[in-house]
């Protein structure tokens, strides 16, 4: 199939790749992958598509161009002064493990020398792209795995630039044998004058420039195109290559305040230049080629699959890390990259290595991208089943994480929150002003950090990982809270911690109503719902303003809402309790709960946290009520005191209550607890009012601290 248009045969090939992608989304592969595979479909070995080879391939230059632009743009120094020895020993360790051994192993597969050194180098840099995309779905990016992952992988993204520029300037300067240390001269000569220009550029130059372009959007973002092509242009013809020149584009463009937006506005054009960059690739291997290049091909990618993951696994294992966090980084590394790619397809441009050559290490990426995906997704499954096997890989003190992530032994606590991001923050925050006693558990070094300043006892550690709860107060623990909203992991929580025969109770977090019953279902005791809960509280806020705050109403004064939180002084006593009138002048006219507003509530109404009290008075008097019912918080008392439990008291048939009203036996007066629900004939009445008469076989549900409900449950039948 041929198009004499141009414009119609790139639409096809769009198509295409876009079928493929769609595909490749339901297999959950890289997009990567579905682009080879659309190059090869439309090529010669496939449908025959593509006729517009140079149009194609001047986009993809671009398209690549852009690629070490942004890379170098988005260049994180600080990141790896932060992950420090880590990231270089494991970064440097795994590049020079798997070239030496790479380059032994294609050796003895009958490689020529040369092309045996690219297939070495190629197979040491994995995708950062991929992985950063793969670890930000699974919300891993800020554990401390995926921090110590990114940090190695910017070392490689440098050192791939490294090889680039000295296989670049040595392609380009072929002369006689001797003639070898001129060349070098010539490339630090000549890349020391490049970096002196960009350096001078940095200082002197684009701050000033890049602020006066700020003013505009769109001219600043058309400036970084055109610095990045035109820097890469320079590098091409200074003999650094077009890759070299972008790169240094980008980083001479990082310590900008405009870092960030042109990252952001570019990615979007710079992956689309890219498909072409993969189709082109694709479209210019021959299957038979491929076929060829099979059992080699599989033997490097086992290589890949296994020997990288390995070594990064040893040597943190040396370093000090848990066996745990060491393998989860050495997934990150079981694949080769896009910068393999174009290193290959610069060293066939350089006449270095054969299209066989070219074929074989797309090959061992398209294997290792697909399987490492795959590994990453399923990590902790994987994890668990290979546990046991990886002991050797951890010493006896694990002491990179057991010594600043692990607190001393807790004597006893209350609650164990995982997960301390915003929802568990905040959910900490309010029980420790409750006087509980919590201990967190994060995956965030830096949120462990900020705790630990504050002097919460944290721990390490992933829920996904079992061997986490063998360092939990367990047997001290009344409640183990997860806010963290994954369907998986919370069902793994609940299964681990009744294998470890937790006699506690389980709180999860659901992100909607179908995951809240299987929740349940599993054996949860409670189930948050955050967004549901939001929801409710502002609906409940709306419903309170549609029906007291009415326009055009001559009000008597000014309106305001206060809502009752948990830690008041007030929860559960009932509107007379509280001297509101006489020591503010302020009355409450209503009371707002679960979206159902009590205009001129009864009196003995008792109140609970979350209740909205609709306050009348002038504005003085509003302030006053405000800071009198926010300042009366329950005091510090012994957990036992602070109880909150629930009761059932059966009313007998000769019982004084019977026939007489909730008002009269002033029950929170005499018994200390208050009457939150009546069943009666089978049908329950809720919060009754004051006025509610008590009948013979009335069953009384009663709420109030544990020492009063446990003295009057004593005594029922009442």
């Amino acid at each position: 199939m041929m198009f004499e248009n141009m414009f119609y045969e790139i639409t096809a090939i769009l198509l295409v790749a876009g079928a493929l992608g769609v595909i490749g989304l339901v297999l959950r592969q890289p997009l990567i992958v579905s682009l080879l595979a659309a190059g090869i479909l439309v090529g010669p070995s496939g449908i025959g598509l593509i006729t517009s080879h140079d149009q194609i391939e001047l986009l993809a230059h671009i398209g690549i161009a852009l690629l070490l632009f942004v890379v170098g743009l988005k260049l994180d120094l600080h990141l790896i002064r932060t992950m420090g020895k880590v990231a270089l020993a494991t970064g440097l360790g795994q590049v020079i493990f798997t070239s030496v051994f790479g380059f032994l192993i294609g050796l003895g597969l009958g490689l020529p020398l040369v092309e045996a050194i690219y297939v070495a180098v190629a197979l040491t840099f994995s995708s950062t792209i991929i992985i950063v995309k793969l670890l930000s779905d699974k919300r891993e990016i800020d554990s401390l795995h995926g921090r110590i992952a990114i940090g190695f992988l910017i070392v490689q993204d440098i050192a791939v630039v490294l090889v680039m520029i000295v296989l670049t300037a040595m392609g380009s300067r072929t002369g006689r044998e001797g003639a070898v240390f001129s060349q070098l001269l010539w490339v630090l000569g000549t890349g020391a004058a490049f970096l002196g220009g960009i350096a001078l550029m940095m200082r002197y130059v684009l701050p000033t420039f890049l602020k006066y372009l700020a003013r505009n959007q769109e001219l600043l973002v058309l400036f970084a195109v055109a610095w990045a092509i035109s820097l890469a242009t320079l590098g091409d013809a200074l003999g650094f290559s077009k890759e070299v020149g972008a790169f240094l584009g980008g980083v001479s463009l990082a310590s900008t305040p405009y870092r960030e937006a042109l990252s952001t506005r570019l990615v979007g054009l710079r992956d689309f230049l890219l498909v072409f960059f993969f189709i082109d690739l694709g479209a210019r291997l021959d299957l038979s080629v491929l076929g060829a290049q099979a059992g080699k091909a599989m033997i490097f990618s086992l290589f890949v699959l296994i020997g990288n993951p390995l070594i990064v696994l040893a040597i943190m294992g040396y370093l000090g890390y848990r066996k745990r966090t060491g393998f989860l980084a050495g997934l990150t590394v079981a694949q080769i990259s896009e910068f393999s790619l174009i290193l290959g397809a610069l060293g066939l441009s350089l006449g270095h290595i054969t299209m066989e050559t070219m074929g074989l290490i797309t090959l061992v990426g398209l294997v290792t991208i697909g399987a490492s995906t795959y590994f990453i997704l399923y990590s902790g499954p994987l994890y668990q089943r290979l546990s046991p096997w990886l002991r050797p890989f951890e010493k006896k003190v694990p002491h990179r994480e057991a010594t600043p992530d692990c607190p001393v032994p807790v004597p006893d606590s209350d609650i164990i929150i995982i997960g301390l991001g915003n929802f568990g923050s905040g959910i900490a925050l309010r029980l420790l002003q409750r006087k509980r006693k919590l201990v967190g558990v994060d995956f965030d070094p830096e949120v462990l950090e900020a705790w630990r300043k504050q002097g919460l006892p944290v721990f390490y550690g992933d829920m996904g990982d079992p061997e986490i709860l063998e360092h939990l107060p367990l047997r001290r623990t009344r409640l183990v809270v997860s806010t963290v909203r994954d369907r998986d992991l919370n069902l793994s929580l609940q299964k681990n911690l009744k294998a470890h025969g937790y006699p506690g109770k389980v709180v999860l977090t659901a992100r909607h109503e179908e995951e809240a019953q299987d929740f349940l279902a599993a054996g949860a005791d409670i189930v948050l719902r955050p967004f549901f809960d939001a929801a409710e509280q502002a609906a409940d806020s709306l419903t309170a303003a549609l029906h007291v705050f009415t326009e055009g109403s001559d009000w008597p004064g000014t309106l305001g809402i206060f809502r009752l939180e948990g830690g008041s002084a007030f929860s559960g006593r009932t509107i007379a309790d509280i001297p509101l009138r006489q020591e503010t002048g302020v009355t409450i006219i209503a009371v707002t709960r679960a979206g159902k507003t009590f205009f001129d509530p009864d009196p003995h109404l008792p109140l609970y946290p979350g209740d909205r009290l609709v306050l009348l008075g002038d504005p003085e008097g509003l302030a006053r009520a405000e800071t009198f019912l926010a300042v009366n918080r329950i005091q510090a008392a012994s957990p036992e005191e602070e109880r909150f439990s629930l009761a059932e008291i059966p009313l007998a048939a000769a019982s004084p209550l019977v026939g007489k009203s909730l008002a009269e036996i002033k029950f929170r007066e005499n018994y200390g607890v208050s009457v939150i629900v009546i069943r009666r004939d089978g049908r329950q009445l809720p919060t009754p009012s004051g006025k509610e008469i008590l009948q013979a076989g009335d069953t009384l549900i009663v709420a109030g601290k544990a020492e009063l409900v446990k003295i009057l449950a004593g005594k029922a039948p009442l």
